[in-house]
């Protein structure tokens, strides 16, 4: 069974697959990369790190504070305390993995000259995660690496520098892949419609080589096919997130042609 979608499948931005599905396209990608990339340059997955720090509220009965001597009430003229009940919270901390893409060049000592982020749900909304990756996007600029930013999630903030107002120019669009060049300094940003393929994208590498193809929707494909994701989705019901009327009559439509939805009242 092949993808029913012509890009991006929008059943894949569930929760429960996305974690999956987004580890699995990175080494895809990887794939695809790699012999392009000979002998100059390698591509590595690396792994970016952040703590969560949460709390979970336990309620206590009244707690008993008793003096030193065990020598009962009568014989002390001491007073048990009762005090009053706080409000006590277990605290825990979660290191949370995020796989990313370095293309490195080992004979500059393991230089990386361009990183490939693929997005996650918690790089799009307010939290430590998004944090973390914006600090990160920052260290790249910085050091001077070229930074490929694949969003494939129609939900949260987009990380792209542009302006609303530039956005809104790009409209319609559901996904996003932006890259952020060092030499010369700008941003290209390819604005992908839910019907469309994905792009075929060029990685640039130092200043002095040539870009390298990316053809996502391929590396998408690959992805698809070689993942459990025919067995996992579901397409009897409307794909997670919102979608306009229209666009989910399109969605219909695309899976009663691929077989994979019957026709209203048939």
């Amino acid at each position: 069974m092949s993808c029913p979608f012509p890009g991006m499948d929008p059943y894949i931005e569930r929760p429960e697959i996305w974690p999956d599905f987004h580890d699995s396209l990175i080494a895809c990608i990887r794939g695809a990369l790699q012999p392009l990339l000979r002998p100059r340059y390698a591509a590595l997955t690396q792994d970016r790190l952040y703590v969560v720090e949460s709390d979970r509220p336990i309620y206590p009965d009244l707690s008993v504070v008793r003096t030193s001597s065990s020598l009962p009430r009568a014989a002390t003229g001491t007073a048990v305390l009762e005090v009053d009940g706080p409000a006590v919270f277990e605290l825990w901390r979660e290191e949370i993995r995020q796989p990313l893409l370095h293309i490195i060049e080992p004979a500059a000592g393991n230089r990386i000259v361009t990183a490939i982020e693929v997005l996650s749900p918690d790089n799009k909304t307010a939290g430590a995660g998004r944090v973390s990756y914006l600090a990160k996007r920052e260290e790249f600029w910085a050091g001077g690496t070229n930074l490929v930013e694949i969003d494939l999630l129609r939900g949260g903030e987009p990380t792209v520098r542009l302006s609303a107002e530039k956005l809104a120019s790009l409209h319609p669009w559901h996904y996003l892949v932006s890259v952020t060049r060092r030499w010369p300094s700008r941003q290209e940003v390819y604005a992908v419609p839910l019907p469309k393929r994905l792009p075929r994208v060029g990685i640039p590498l130092a200043e002095d080589d040539r870009d390298v193809p990316l053809d996502l929707q391929a590396a998408f494909t690959r992805c698809w096919d070689e993942g459990p994701y025919p067995e996992l989705l579901r397409y009897d019901r409307a794909p997670p997130g919102r979608l306009t009327p229209e666009e989910t009559n399109w969605c219909e439509q695309t899976l009663q042609a691929a077989g994979l939805r019957k026709p209203a009242g048939s």
